[in-house]
């Protein structure tokens, strides 16, 4: 069985989701995982926004201009006016259903989630009846029968796998099945959602419980590209990767793959290719259990870093210093992503500063503490085994010009990474692109 899954600009449009239809056309057996329609969430993000503010008249106007936007596009979307009426009612009901968070009294984080799995119940639906009047059966699978995180906020693998299996069990001569991106339950039984991005986590997980011949990650870009296409003319997709390459290009950056994705698949060693929906044909990009060749492969970049530097003459020869700033860390539930040691001083670096002023208040209690914002991580991907020579003279030598705040490299042979000043991002790329890749 295949699993497939097509982001919010691929059922964006009536007209995307008849392409997607095309796409799906195989006979074999497959499970399609669909985000919301492209803007939703943002809009329901939006909606819940003016309902905490108890800004009811923003809200219902949100809620109307949301509503309109599908109305439009079911009436291109259908042509047989039994399943254009039960597209209306479905968007009748949904809305409906959004109307009634106005008059709630207390509009809580509870609330929020709910409104948010709107979007993927919609599309999930929409493109169910779609396949129905094109004479295809298709099964629709709740996710919220057996998608579930556990009380630390991470899938619940063996309720996944359990309460899945039973689902497909009940329909055994079906070879089309469509389900949701994003949402799940709590430990609790509340709706909840895997953050944005979370459709490809949802692939991978239900490509790994299953044992899936292959997860196929459907969006508009022809595959991982080895530097940002956004911000450097030439670049190309990447053929093949590893996992632990495409792990640390995900983590790193490379907006096309969501960055926890990956390890599901990696522990069932199931592949996964990204594909574009644009370009069917095109080879894209295959990430598995690969040799791939040596060398560095591609670069990513990751904004909105904070550095921290940390710096105590106690931590001269001192044991227990660094287990000290850990559990600082741990205690706000804040991940590092960077570190690097001296003497005297540890610098480090995260991407979550909701904690900051109260992880720099106890750091200041051991030591020193320097906090610069507006950086970005460059990491520089590959195959780079610590015999092989030369590439750190190409890497240090496209930055001459550019001031480097860290460099990190030694905790994985895939990996060298360098913290900058965010302004120089698009120079940085550049000219790694030309250093690297002779661009």
């Amino acid at each position: 069985m295949l699993v497939l899954k097509f982001g919010g600009t691929s059922v964006g449009s009536a007209e995307r989701i008849k392409n997607l239809a095309e796409l799906i056309k195989s006979q074999e057996p497959k499970i399609v995982v669909l985000s919301a329609m492209s803007g939703t969430t943002n809009a329901l993000v939006e909606i819940s926004n003016a309902l905490y503010e108890k800004n009811t008249f923003k809200a219902e106007e949100l809620i109307n201009t949301l509503e309109s936007k599908y109305k439009t596009e079911i009436k291109d979307l259908y042509k047989n006016p039994i399943i254009l009426e039960k597209g209306k009612e479905l968007i009748d009901s949904h809305f409906g259903y959004l109307r009634s968070f106005i008059d709630f009294p207390i509009f809580t984080e509870k609330e929020e989630k709910i409104i948010l799995s709107e979007g993927e119940l919609l599309s999930t639906t929409l493109f169910h009846y779609y396949l129905s009047e094109r004479g295809e059966k298709s099964i629709l699978l709740p996710a919220l029968e057996f998608m579930r995180i556990n009380r630390d906020g991470e899938p619940d693998m063996g309720y996944i796998e359990e309460h899945l299996k039973e689902e497909l069990k009940k329909y055994p001569d079906s070879n089309v099945f469509i389900t949701q991106g994003y949402i799940c339950r709590n430990a609790q039984g509340d709706i909840d959602n895997l953050q944005r991005g979370g459709s490809d986590y949802t692939a991978c997980i239900i490509g790994a419980v299953i044992e899936a011949k292959e997860i196929q990650i459907w969006t508009d870009i022809d595959g991982m590209h080895n530097n940002d296409p956004r911000f450097v003319d030439k670049t190309h997709p990447v053929d093949e990767l590893s996992f632990d390459e495409a792990a640390e290009l995900a983590y790193f950056g490379a907006k096309i793959l969501h960055p926890t994705c990956i390890l599901p698949a990696q522990k069932r060693n199931i592949p996964v290719a990204l594909k574009n929906t644009m370009q069917p044909e095109a080879k894209g990009t295959l990430i598995g259990n690969l040799k791939t060749p040596g060398g560095i492969r591609a670069v990513a970049a990751k904004d909105g870093i904070y550095a921290i530097t940390i710096k105590s003459e106690r931590m001269l020869l001192a044991y227990g210093f660094l287990k000290t700033i850990f559990e600082i860390f741990d205690k706000y539930r804040t991940s590092i992503d960077m570190i690097t040691t001296s003497e005297v001083a540890v610098s480090l670096t995260i991407d979550n500063a909701s904690s900051l002023d109260h992880i720099v208040a106890e750091l200041k209690e051991i030591a020193n503490v320097e906090v610069e914002k507006d950086r970005t991580i460059i990491a520089i991907v590959g195959n780079i085994t610590k015999s092989d020579a030369g590439y750190g003279v190409k890497i240090l030598d496209a930055f001459e010009n550019i001031p480097l705040h860290m460099i990190s490299y030694g905790g994985s042979e895939h990996n060298i990474s360098v913290v900058i000043d965010s302004k120089y991002k698009k120079e940085a790329l550049q000219a790694l692109n030309s250093k690297l890749f002779g661009y």
